[in-house]
Protein backbone atom coordinates (compact mmCIF):
# COMPACT_ATOMS: atom_id res chain seq x y z
CA UNK A 1 0.00 0.00 0.00
CA UNK A 2 2.94 2.37 0.40
CA UNK A 3 4.42 3.94 3.57
CA UNK A 4 3.05 5.57 6.70
CA UNK A 5 3.52 9.31 7.57
CA UNK A 6 5.72 8.11 10.46
CA UNK A 7 8.22 6.50 7.83
CA UNK A 8 8.79 8.63 5.33
CA UNK A 9 9.35 11.00 8.39
CA UNK A 10 12.26 9.08 9.15
CA UNK A 11 13.39 9.02 5.83
CA UNK A 12 13.45 12.55 5.34
CA UNK A 13 15.39 13.10 8.79
CA UNK A 14 18.02 10.35 8.02
CA UNK A 15 18.69 11.25 4.09
CA UNK A 16 17.09 8.29 2.78
CA UNK A 17 14.82 10.22 0.92
CA UNK A 18 13.83 14.29 -0.18
CA UNK A 19 10.77 15.61 -0.83
CA UNK A 20 11.55 16.75 -4.36
CA UNK A 21 11.85 12.96 -4.57
CA UNK A 22 8.50 12.06 -3.10
CA UNK A 23 6.77 14.53 -5.40
CA UNK A 24 8.29 13.75 -8.35
CA UNK A 25 7.28 9.62 -7.61
CA UNK A 26 3.53 10.90 -7.12
CA UNK A 27 3.40 12.82 -10.31
CA UNK A 28 4.76 10.59 -12.08
CA UNK A 29 1.89 7.91 -11.06
CA UNK A 30 -0.42 10.76 -11.33
CA UNK A 31 0.75 11.20 -14.84
CA UNK A 32 0.88 7.48 -15.63
CA UNK A 33 -1.21 7.01 -18.87
CA UNK A 34 -2.53 3.49 -17.35
CA UNK A 35 -3.19 4.91 -13.69
CA UNK A 36 -6.25 6.36 -12.05
CA UNK A 37 -4.48 10.19 -12.06
CA UNK A 38 -6.86 11.72 -14.72
CA UNK A 39 -10.49 10.60 -12.82
CA UNK A 40 -8.61 10.79 -9.21
CA UNK A 41 -7.08 14.76 -9.60
CA UNK A 42 -9.29 17.54 -10.92
CA UNK A 43 -6.16 19.70 -11.35
CA UNK A 44 -2.55 18.83 -10.17
CA UNK A 45 -0.07 21.52 -8.48
CA UNK A 46 2.71 20.36 -10.75
CA UNK A 47 5.10 23.86 -10.80
CA UNK A 48 4.35 24.86 -7.01
CA UNK A 49 4.47 21.51 -5.61
CA UNK A 50 7.57 21.06 -7.03
CA UNK A 51 9.12 24.40 -5.74
CA UNK A 52 7.76 23.98 -2.39
CA UNK A 53 9.26 20.82 -2.32
CA UNK A 54 13.10 22.06 -3.22
CA UNK A 55 12.21 24.88 0.01
CA UNK A 56 11.18 21.94 2.02
CA UNK A 57 14.32 20.24 1.52
CA UNK A 58 16.64 23.54 2.17
CA UNK A 59 15.09 23.96 5.01
CA UNK A 60 15.73 20.79 6.42
CA UNK A 61 19.01 21.24 5.58
CA UNK A 62 19.08 23.88 7.63
CA UNK A 63 17.50 22.58 10.46
CA UNK A 64 13.80 24.78 10.05
CA UNK A 65 11.47 22.34 8.96
CA UNK A 66 8.55 23.29 10.15
CA UNK A 67 8.06 19.80 10.92
CA UNK A 68 9.00 16.32 11.03
CA UNK A 69 6.55 15.81 8.11
CA UNK A 70 7.74 18.65 6.08
CA UNK A 71 7.99 17.99 2.55
CA UNK A 72 5.43 14.88 2.61
CA UNK A 73 2.62 15.15 -0.16
CA UNK A 74 -0.75 15.16 0.28
CA UNK A 75 -4.20 15.61 -1.17
CA UNK A 76 -6.55 17.99 -0.83
CA UNK A 77 -10.83 16.65 -1.78
CA UNK A 78 -12.22 19.52 -4.38
CA UNK A 79 -14.53 20.87 -1.40
CA UNK A 80 -11.98 23.28 -0.27
CA UNK A 81 -10.51 26.54 -0.85
CA UNK A 82 -6.92 26.86 -2.01
CA UNK A 83 -5.90 30.42 -1.97
CA UNK A 84 -5.63 31.17 -6.29
CA UNK A 85 -7.52 28.16 -7.23
CA UNK A 86 -11.38 27.54 -7.99
CA UNK A 87 -13.28 25.41 -5.53
CA UNK A 88 -15.43 23.60 -8.03
CA UNK A 89 -16.56 20.76 -5.53
CA UNK A 90 -17.32 18.21 -8.25
CA UNK A 91 -19.30 20.18 -10.31
CA UNK A 92 -19.44 22.39 -13.07
CA UNK A 93 -21.87 24.26 -11.91
CA UNK A 94 -18.87 25.89 -10.17
CA UNK A 95 -16.65 25.66 -13.15
CA UNK A 96 -16.46 29.95 -13.50
CA UNK A 97 -16.06 30.49 -9.85
CA UNK A 98 -13.36 33.01 -8.53
CA UNK A 99 -10.49 31.73 -7.58
CA UNK A 100 -10.27 31.21 -3.65
CA UNK A 101 -8.73 34.62 -1.69
CA UNK A 102 -6.99 32.17 1.25
CA UNK A 103 -6.71 28.75 2.23
CA UNK A 104 -9.09 27.24 4.16
CA UNK A 105 -8.18 26.75 7.82
CA UNK A 106 -7.61 23.20 7.57
CA UNK A 107 -5.20 23.19 4.28
CA UNK A 108 -3.68 26.31 5.36
CA UNK A 109 -2.78 24.39 8.99
CA UNK A 110 -1.41 21.50 6.68
CA UNK A 111 0.84 23.66 5.05
CA UNK A 112 2.04 25.56 7.99
CA UNK A 113 3.29 21.73 9.15
CA UNK A 114 4.91 21.65 5.64
CA UNK A 115 2.70 19.33 3.89
CA UNK A 116 2.69 19.97 0.09
CA UNK A 117 -0.87 20.19 -2.08
CA UNK A 118 -0.29 17.73 -4.85
CA UNK A 119 -3.71 18.40 -6.65
CA UNK A 120 -7.29 18.43 -5.65
CA UNK A 121 -8.99 15.32 -5.78
CA UNK A 122 -12.15 14.42 -7.75
CA UNK A 123 -15.45 13.88 -5.23
CA UNK A 124 -19.24 12.98 -5.65
CA UNK A 125 -20.81 16.32 -7.20
CA UNK A 126 -21.08 18.67 -3.79
CA UNK A 127 -20.77 15.70 -1.48
CA UNK A 128 -24.13 14.55 -1.61
CA UNK A 129 -23.25 10.90 -2.13
CA UNK A 130 -21.32 7.71 -0.75
CA UNK A 131 -21.10 6.01 -3.45
CA UNK A 132 -18.25 8.33 -5.34
CA UNK A 133 -19.72 8.41 -8.72
CA UNK A 134 -19.06 11.63 -11.07
CA UNK A 135 -21.08 12.18 -14.47
CA UNK A 136 -19.11 15.68 -15.25
CA UNK A 137 -14.92 14.69 -14.66
CA UNK A 138 -14.96 10.71 -14.37
CA UNK A 139 -15.20 8.27 -11.69
CA UNK A 140 -12.08 6.73 -10.33
CA UNK A 141 -12.07 2.70 -10.03
CA UNK A 142 -11.84 0.93 -6.85
CA UNK A 143 -8.20 -0.78 -6.03
CA UNK A 144 -9.94 -4.01 -5.94
CA UNK A 145 -10.93 -5.80 -8.83
CA UNK A 146 -9.90 -2.67 -10.40
CA UNK A 147 -10.43 -4.58 -14.07
CA UNK A 148 -14.19 -5.26 -13.51
CA UNK A 149 -14.83 -1.47 -12.20
CA UNK A 150 -15.86 -0.99 -8.84
CA UNK A 151 -17.10 2.41 -7.19
CA UNK A 152 -14.52 4.18 -4.88
CA UNK A 153 -16.96 5.24 -2.49
CA UNK A 154 -17.68 9.00 -1.58
CA UNK A 155 -17.97 11.05 -1.16
CA UNK A 156 -14.45 11.79 -0.91
CA UNK A 157 -13.56 9.55 -3.67
CA UNK A 158 -10.19 10.82 -5.39
CA UNK A 159 -8.99 11.23 -1.71
CA UNK A 160 -9.14 7.51 -1.49
CA UNK A 161 -7.34 6.67 -4.73
CA UNK A 162 -4.89 8.96 -4.09
CA UNK A 163 -3.69 7.27 -1.56
CA UNK A 164 -3.66 3.41 -2.61
CA UNK A 165 -2.00 4.02 -5.65
CA UNK A 166 0.60 6.26 -4.65
CA UNK A 167 -0.22 9.39 -6.00
CA UNK A 168 -0.12 11.24 -2.65
CA UNK A 169 0.53 9.77 1.12
CA UNK A 170 -2.07 11.44 2.98
CA UNK A 171 -5.49 13.10 1.93
CA UNK A 172 -7.64 15.58 3.39
CA UNK A 173 -11.22 15.13 3.14
CA UNK A 174 -14.67 15.85 4.42
CA UNK A 175 -17.03 13.36 6.33
CA UNK A 176 -20.67 14.26 6.27
CA UNK A 177 -22.57 11.12 6.53
CA UNK A 178 -19.48 8.87 6.21
CA UNK A 179 -17.21 10.35 3.07
CA UNK A 180 -14.13 9.67 4.62
CA UNK A 181 -15.27 6.18 6.20
CA UNK A 182 -16.65 4.68 3.31
CA UNK A 183 -14.35 4.80 0.66
CA UNK A 184 -11.81 3.74 3.34
CA UNK A 185 -13.53 1.09 3.97
CA UNK A 186 -14.32 0.14 0.19
CA UNK A 187 -10.50 0.25 -0.53
CA UNK A 188 -8.98 -1.08 2.54
CA UNK A 189 -7.17 2.17 4.04
CA UNK A 190 -8.30 3.68 7.25
CA UNK A 191 -10.65 6.58 7.35
CA UNK A 192 -11.46 8.96 10.25
CA UNK A 193 -14.16 11.35 11.29
CA UNK A 194 -13.14 13.70 14.08
CA UNK A 195 -15.72 14.93 16.95
CA UNK A 196 -17.19 17.75 14.20
CA UNK A 197 -16.24 20.94 16.71
CA UNK A 198 -12.71 20.15 17.11
CA UNK A 199 -11.70 20.97 13.33
CA UNK A 200 -12.29 24.41 11.29
CA UNK A 201 -14.90 24.41 8.75
CA UNK A 202 -13.71 27.26 7.45
CA UNK A 203 -13.37 27.26 3.57
CA UNK A 204 -14.90 24.07 3.13
CA UNK A 205 -17.88 24.77 1.01
CA UNK A 206 -20.60 23.41 3.32
CA UNK A 207 -23.41 20.35 2.77
CA UNK A 208 -25.08 20.40 6.35
CA UNK A 209 -23.62 22.49 8.43
CA UNK A 210 -24.76 20.20 11.28
CA UNK A 211 -22.81 17.18 10.26
CA UNK A 212 -19.95 18.34 8.20
CA UNK A 213 -16.73 16.87 9.59
CA UNK A 214 -13.01 17.69 8.48
CA UNK A 215 -10.90 14.40 8.17
CA UNK A 216 -8.39 12.08 6.48
CA UNK A 217 -8.03 9.36 4.87
CA UNK A 218 -4.64 7.10 5.11
CA UNK A 219 -2.72 4.30 5.44
CA UNK A 220 -2.87 3.59 9.00
CA UNK A 221 -4.60 4.83 12.45
CA UNK A 222 -1.15 7.19 13.41
CA UNK A 223 -1.27 8.65 10.16
CA UNK A 224 -4.87 10.00 10.84
CA UNK A 225 -3.40 10.78 14.76
CA UNK A 226 -1.01 12.90 13.02
CA UNK A 227 -3.09 14.49 10.53
CA UNK A 228 -5.54 15.20 13.26
CA UNK A 229 -3.23 16.89 15.41
CA UNK A 230 -2.48 19.47 12.60
CA UNK A 231 -5.77 19.93 11.89
CA UNK A 232 -7.12 20.19 15.21
CA UNK A 233 -4.19 22.32 16.30
CA UNK A 234 -3.97 20.28 19.51
CA UNK A 235 -0.49 19.34 20.75
CA UNK A 236 1.29 16.98 18.65
CA UNK A 237 1.84 13.65 20.95
CA UNK A 238 2.69 10.49 19.53
CA UNK A 239 -0.09 8.44 19.29
CA UNK A 240 -0.40 5.57 21.94
CA UNK A 241 -1.74 2.46 20.97
CA UNK A 242 -3.90 0.75 23.76
CA UNK A 243 -4.26 -3.30 23.56
CA UNK A 244 -7.55 -4.32 23.23
CA UNK A 245 -6.92 -6.63 26.08
CA UNK A 246 -10.21 -5.32 28.73
CA UNK A 247 -11.30 -3.34 26.41
CA UNK A 248 -15.39 -2.73 26.72
CA UNK A 249 -16.75 -2.81 22.78
CA UNK A 250 -20.20 -2.63 22.37
CA UNK A 251 -22.05 -4.52 19.77
CA UNK A 252 -25.23 -2.41 18.64
CA UNK A 253 -28.34 -4.40 18.43
CA UNK A 254 -29.58 -2.18 15.64
CA UNK A 255 -30.48 -1.78 12.22
CA UNK A 256 -26.89 -1.20 10.94
CA UNK A 257 -25.96 -4.50 11.49
CA UNK A 258 -28.95 -6.10 8.91
CA UNK A 259 -28.14 -6.28 5.48
CA UNK A 260 -24.61 -7.64 5.60
CA UNK A 261 -23.31 -9.34 1.99
CA UNK A 262 -21.58 -12.51 3.05
CA UNK A 263 -17.86 -10.51 2.64
CA UNK A 264 -18.38 -8.24 5.44
CA UNK A 265 -20.35 -10.94 7.41
CA UNK A 266 -17.54 -13.09 7.36
CA UNK A 267 -14.88 -10.46 7.54
CA UNK A 268 -16.90 -8.98 11.00
CA UNK A 269 -17.32 -12.40 12.69
CA UNK A 270 -13.60 -13.15 12.43
CA UNK A 271 -12.59 -9.62 13.65
CA UNK A 272 -14.92 -9.61 16.64
CA UNK A 273 -13.44 -13.36 17.51
CA UNK A 274 -9.89 -12.17 17.14
CA UNK A 275 -10.54 -9.17 19.48
CA UNK A 276 -12.48 -11.59 22.10
CA UNK A 277 -9.26 -13.83 22.08
CA UNK A 278 -6.99 -11.06 22.53
CA UNK A 279 -9.34 -10.32 25.94
CA UNK A 280 -11.77 -7.69 24.51
CA UNK A 281 -14.97 -7.99 26.75
CA UNK A 282 -17.77 -7.45 23.95
CA UNK A 283 -21.09 -7.41 24.37
CA UNK A 284 -24.31 -6.79 21.89
CA UNK A 285 -26.53 -4.08 23.35
CA UNK A 286 -29.79 -2.88 22.56
CA UNK A 287 -29.20 0.76 21.19
CA UNK A 288 -33.15 2.08 21.01
CA UNK A 289 -31.81 5.37 20.28
CA UNK A 290 -30.14 4.28 16.84
CA UNK A 291 -33.53 3.41 15.66
CA UNK A 292 -34.71 6.25 16.27
CA UNK A 293 -32.41 7.58 13.91
CA UNK A 294 -34.29 7.07 10.61
CA UNK A 295 -37.45 8.46 12.04
CA UNK A 296 -36.17 11.57 12.92
CA UNK A 297 -34.62 11.85 9.41
CA UNK A 298 -37.79 11.18 7.84
CA UNK A 299 -38.04 14.11 5.73
CA UNK A 300 -34.26 14.47 4.35
CA UNK A 301 -32.63 15.16 7.84
CA UNK A 302 -30.59 18.09 8.38
CA UNK A 303 -28.52 17.47 4.82
CA UNK A 304 -31.45 18.57 2.83
CA UNK A 305 -32.52 22.08 4.21
CA UNK A 306 -29.42 22.73 4.81
CA UNK A 307 -27.71 22.01 1.67
CA UNK A 308 -30.97 23.91 0.08
CA UNK A 309 -29.94 27.19 1.51
CA UNK A 310 -26.61 26.44 0.05
CA UNK A 311 -27.59 25.65 -3.23
CA UNK A 312 -31.02 27.73 -4.20
CA UNK A 313 -29.40 30.73 -5.77
CA UNK A 314 -27.61 28.16 -7.92
CA UNK A 315 -30.71 25.93 -8.66
CA UNK A 316 -32.36 29.31 -9.86
CA UNK A 317 -29.78 29.62 -12.39
CA UNK A 318 -27.86 26.78 -13.03
CA UNK A 319 -30.54 23.66 -11.86
CA UNK A 320 -29.71 21.34 -15.63
CA UNK A 321 -25.98 21.33 -14.71
CA UNK A 322 -26.67 19.77 -11.49
CA UNK A 323 -26.36 15.63 -11.48
CA UNK A 324 -29.65 14.95 -11.36
CA UNK A 325 -29.21 12.26 -8.70
CA UNK A 326 -27.81 15.02 -5.79
CA UNK A 327 -30.43 17.78 -7.28
CA UNK A 328 -32.58 15.55 -6.02
CA UNK A 329 -31.69 15.29 -2.77
CA UNK A 330 -31.05 18.61 -1.89
CA UNK A 331 -34.16 19.29 -3.13
CA UNK A 332 -35.74 16.99 -0.59
CA UNK A 333 -35.35 20.33 1.93
CA UNK A 334 -38.54 21.52 0.11
CA UNK A 335 -40.31 18.54 2.09
CA UNK A 336 -39.32 20.23 5.61
CA UNK A 337 -40.84 22.70 7.65
CA UNK A 338 -38.85 25.34 10.25
CA UNK A 339 -41.22 23.57 12.87
CA UNK A 340 -39.96 20.40 11.74
CA UNK A 341 -36.15 21.59 11.46
CA UNK A 342 -36.43 22.84 15.15
CA UNK A 343 -38.04 19.88 15.86
CA UNK A 344 -35.42 17.91 14.50
CA UNK A 345 -32.42 19.85 16.37
CA UNK A 346 -34.34 18.95 20.05
CA UNK A 347 -34.76 15.68 18.77
CA UNK A 348 -30.96 14.86 17.81
CA UNK A 349 -30.13 16.68 21.21
CA UNK A 350 -32.35 14.13 23.62
CA UNK A 351 -30.87 10.73 20.92
CA UNK A 352 -27.26 12.51 21.94
CA UNK A 353 -27.99 12.23 25.29
CA UNK A 354 -29.45 8.95 25.74
CA UNK A 355 -26.43 7.79 23.48
CA UNK A 356 -23.88 9.41 26.12
CA UNK A 357 -25.40 7.82 28.76
CA UNK A 358 -25.39 4.37 27.58
CA UNK A 359 -22.21 4.41 26.06
CA UNK A 360 -20.64 5.50 29.37
CA UNK A 361 -20.10 1.86 30.37
CA UNK A 362 -18.11 1.14 27.43
CA UNK A 363 -14.92 2.05 25.27
CA UNK A 364 -16.40 2.33 21.92
CA UNK A 365 -19.10 1.26 19.60
CA UNK A 366 -18.06 -1.55 16.46
CA UNK A 367 -20.15 -2.67 13.41
CA UNK A 368 -18.77 -2.72 10.04
CA UNK A 369 -18.43 0.29 8.32
CA UNK A 370 -20.54 -0.74 5.11
CA UNK A 371 -22.75 -3.63 4.96
CA UNK A 372 -21.16 -4.97 1.52
CA UNK A 373 -18.21 -4.39 -0.37
CA UNK A 374 -17.54 -1.79 -2.92
CA UNK A 375 -20.23 -2.60 -5.83
CA UNK A 376 -19.45 -2.56 -9.19
CA UNK A 377 -20.04 0.96 -10.98
CA UNK A 378 -22.38 -0.67 -13.72
CA UNK A 379 -24.67 -1.52 -10.95
CA UNK A 380 -25.47 2.46 -11.07
CA UNK A 381 -27.05 2.69 -14.41
CA UNK A 382 -30.46 2.91 -13.33
CA UNK A 383 -31.57 5.64 -10.73
CA UNK A 384 -33.50 2.82 -8.87
CA UNK A 385 -30.57 0.69 -7.95
CA UNK A 386 -28.71 3.89 -7.41
CA UNK A 387 -30.84 5.36 -4.55
CA UNK A 388 -31.23 2.08 -2.62
CA UNK A 389 -27.54 1.27 -2.67
CA UNK A 390 -26.55 4.79 -2.13
CA UNK A 391 -28.99 4.88 1.25
CA UNK A 392 -27.82 1.43 2.21
CA UNK A 393 -24.14 2.38 1.95
CA UNK A 394 -24.19 5.62 3.95
CA UNK A 395 -27.05 3.80 6.52
CA UNK A 396 -23.45 2.59 8.91
CA UNK A 397 -21.70 5.60 9.18
CA UNK A 398 -23.98 8.62 8.94
CA UNK A 399 -25.37 7.13 12.42
CA UNK A 400 -22.46 8.60 14.30
CA UNK A 401 -22.54 12.20 12.23
CA UNK A 402 -26.30 12.30 14.10
CA UNK A 403 -24.86 11.50 17.01
CA UNK A 404 -21.99 14.31 16.94
CA UNK A 405 -19.61 11.12 17.73
CA UNK A 406 -16.26 10.19 16.94
CA UNK A 407 -15.40 7.57 14.28
CA UNK A 408 -12.84 5.52 12.40
CA UNK A 409 -13.01 2.75 9.81
CA UNK A 410 -9.78 0.67 9.55
CA UNK A 411 -9.24 -2.20 7.35
CA UNK A 412 -10.87 -5.97 8.19
CA UNK A 413 -9.60 -7.60 5.41
CA UNK A 414 -6.27 -8.11 3.34
CA UNK A 415 -5.84 -9.37 -0.04
CA UNK A 416 -7.00 -11.00 -1.98
CA UNK A 417 -10.33 -10.27 -0.22
CA UNK A 418 -12.54 -7.59 -1.15
CA UNK A 419 -12.12 -5.04 1.51
CA UNK A 420 -14.48 -4.02 3.98
CA UNK A 421 -14.21 -1.65 7.36
CA UNK A 422 -14.46 -2.14 10.66
CA UNK A 423 -15.85 1.35 12.21
CA UNK A 424 -15.28 1.98 15.62
CA UNK A 425 -16.75 5.25 18.09
CA UNK A 426 -16.81 7.17 20.59
CA UNK A 427 -18.89 9.64 21.93
CA UNK A 428 -17.76 13.32 20.48
CA UNK A 429 -14.86 14.72 22.46
CA UNK A 430 -13.22 11.41 22.89
CA UNK A 431 -11.10 11.73 19.98
CA UNK A 432 -7.40 10.55 21.83
CA UNK A 433 -8.89 7.68 23.53
CA UNK A 434 -10.83 6.26 20.03
CA UNK A 435 -7.44 6.37 18.03
CA UNK A 436 -5.40 4.32 20.64
CA UNK A 437 -8.10 2.13 20.97
CA UNK A 438 -8.35 2.13 17.21
CA UNK A 439 -4.23 1.70 17.14
CA UNK A 440 -4.50 -1.68 18.91
CA UNK A 441 -7.12 -3.19 16.95
CA UNK A 442 -5.31 -2.42 13.32
CA UNK A 443 -2.43 -4.00 14.59
CA UNK A 444 -4.20 -7.06 16.22
CA UNK A 445 -6.47 -7.09 12.81
CA UNK A 446 -3.24 -6.36 10.90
Amino acid sequence: MGPTLEQLAQDLAQGATTSQKLVEDCLIRIKDRNGQGSSTFLSVSNKDSQIAAHAMDELRKSGSAPSAYAGIPVSIKDLFDIAGEQTRAGSIVLKNAQPATQDATAVARLKAAGFIVIGRTNMTEFAFSGIGINPHYGTPKNVYDRGNARVPGGSSSGAAISITDKMAHGALGTDTGGSCRIPAAFNGIVGYKPTARRVPQQGAFPLSTTLDSIGSLARSVACCAIFDSFLSGETLAKPVRRTPKGLRIAIPIAYVMNDMDTDVAAAFSASVKLLHDAGALIEEVGFPEIDQIPIANAKGGFAAPESLSSHRSFIETSADLYDMRVLTRIQRGHEQSAIEYIDLMRTRAEIITKFEQRMSAFDCLAYPTVPIIAPLISAFDEDADFTRLNMLVLRNPSVINFLDGCSISVPMTKNPHAPSGLMLSCPGGQDAKLLALAAGVEALLA
